[in-house]
């Protein structure tokens, strides 16, 4: 589990969503609610074409902050690793 800090900033619109310490994820929404919700999900999209580009993830920086953030808070990537090979019982025909 690595742990990002996100910042929320009200604007007209809804709210303004970033990992600050991961500034790729950036994203916006009608609420508070469904910033975090989109913002997690900026993070996962990230994330997984990072990796997928053998790019390293940021490290995450416990001391960042942004003084225009109206709230700040932490957000958990959890990763999880598969070889996406279906192994099928000896002798068993797929059908």
């Amino acid at each position: 589990m690595i742990q990002y800090k996100a910042g929320y900033k009200y604007v007209d619109s809804g709210v303004h969503a970033q990992l600050l310490d991961f500034p790729a994820a950036i994203t916006c929404g009608s609420d508070l609610e469904d910033a975090r919700r989109q913002l997690t999900l900026a993070l996962l999209d990230v994330a997984e074409t990072s990796l997928e580009l053998g790019q390293s993830l940021p490290k995450p920086n416990p001391l960042v902050s942004d003084p225009e953030m109206d709230l700040e808070e932490p957000v958990y990537l959890h990763l999880s690793v598969s070889t996406e090979v279906e192994e099928k019982p000896v002798g068993q025909v797929a059908s």
